[in-house]
């Protein structure tokens, strides 16, 4: 697992306003950090929670008036992969929003979903199911616009050749699909385990742009996101969408969330390409994109669908906005496809927010999740109490040195 802070930043950092939280083992809680270059600087007696940042009229402008080193990132994020809880490490660079996900904004990755539809969740007739689904469609999807007369067509293609789909609704009707992803302050951060539930056989991760918005739905910035899913459960029935999707280490956020600021606007990310490594213990590699290009629905219309006078969410929310990716390459034999085994290391990047990387693990057997609302409630009380703010003098280390 890679330890370069030219690998996990963007590739333009010494642009980018970044933001995010570390926990303080001194203090015992999270602090809300900004990153520049390898100098991590505490942003919380300025601001609590990340939550409330994303609800300051200037937050790029707030973050880049703070001063005093508090870390080195490179320790940081070292002791994130390293597994090491005693010293400082990254958490999910959010905290209060409601982390929600939007499902099959990519009519391509559609498919995937109909198949595993019609496999009741069986991997095994993945292969065969595949070949029928695209003998039905023919031609590209990809520029297919949902709600569209071109859209309903290929409905009626499908459910004429008896695939008839709920997916194809919300991949092809005009709304999309909208839902709860995990409850505020349960989603792990870059290097954390991810977990997967020893009762799921057929799993993937899923390489998203991730949005942050404030509580009146603007968005302030983005990050990267792993939407962890099981395919035979989901594939059984799309009714059981929240046990595939949220379980202990689940959803995997960060590295970081990088603010619009100047150039960097939600316009810079239409096209952005998102890249996935899988790397397994057993030497299998697996490789996939997600291009941002292809999305079948604009932000704004999944940011709609989200928040606005049907919905609010008065601390803000993240929210996952779809996957291209569907991996079909074959890992143990012909014709099963892919699935994951623990120890897989998972690492999904693009140019301009960084990358975040996991390891793959049994959800039974992770770490529990054990810091909720209360405890972060009482964690900012005995700050606000404590004449110091909980921090130690400037330039005081707190931890030993890593060896790599």
């Amino acid at each position: 697992m890679t330890t370069t802070v030219q690998h996990i930043l963007p590739m333009d950092a010494g642009d980018a306003v970044l933001v995010g939280r570390a926990w303080d083992p001194v203090s015992q809680g999270p602090r809300v950090i900004t990153v520049r270059g390898n100098e991590v600087f505490d942003l919380t007696p300025e601001v609590r929670t990340v939550a409330e940042l994303m609800d300051h009229p200037k937050p790029a402008e707030l973050v880049l008036q703070a001063g005093g080193m508090r870390w080195d990132f490179a320790e940081l994020a070292a002791a994130s992969l390293d597994g090491d809880r005693n010293r400082p490490h990254l958490l999910s660079p959010i905290d209060l929003q409601v982390v929600k996900a939007c499902g099959v904004t990519f009519v391509e990755s559609m498919v995937e979903r109909v198949i595993e539809e019609r496999c009741g969740g069986d991997f095994n007739r993945a292969a065969e199911v595949r070949r029928t689904v695209a003998e039905a469609l023919g031609g590209n999807l990809g520029d297919v616009r949902p709600g569209s007369e071109q859209a309903q067509e290929v409905k009626e293609v499908l459910s004429a050749q008896g695939m008839w789909s709920q997916y194809l609704e919300v991949g092809l009707g005009p709304d999309p699909e909208v839902f709860t992803k995990a409850p505020l302050l349960s989603s792990v951060g870059f290097g954390s385990d991810v977990g997967i539930p020893g009762f799921s056989s057929w799993n993937n991760p899923e390489p998203e742009l991730v949005l942050i918005a404030d509580s009146a739905g603007k968005v302030r910035g983005a990050t990267l996101g792993n939407d962890v899913n099981l395919r035979d459960v989901e594939g059984r029935s799309a009714l059981l969408l929240g046990m595939a999707k949220d379980n202990n280490g689940s959803c995997a956020i960060g590295p970081l969330v990088r603010l619009f600021h100047q150039d960097f606007t939600l316009d810079s990310l239409r096209s952005e390409a998102l890249s996935l490594t899988v790397e397994g213990a057993d030497g299998y590699r697996l490789e996939g994109r997600n291009s941002l290009a292809r999305i079948s629905r604009p932000f704004e219309e999944l940011i709609g669908a989200a928040h606005g006078r049907h919905h609010q969410y008065p601390d803000g929310f993240a929210l996952f906005t779809g996957t291209l990716f569907a991996p079909t390459q074959d890992r143990d034999a012909e014709g099963l496809g892919f699935t994951h085994k623990p120890g897989d290391v998972v690492t999904i990047s693009s140019p301009q927010l960084g990358a975040l990387v996991n390891r793959t693990r049994r959800a039974e057997e992770i770490e529990p999740w054990t810091f909720g609302i209360r405890a972060l409630f009482s964690y900012l009380a005995r700050q606000a109490s404590s004449s110091d703010g909980g921090l130690p003098s400037s330039g005081t280390s707190t931890r030993a040195p890593i060896t790599h």
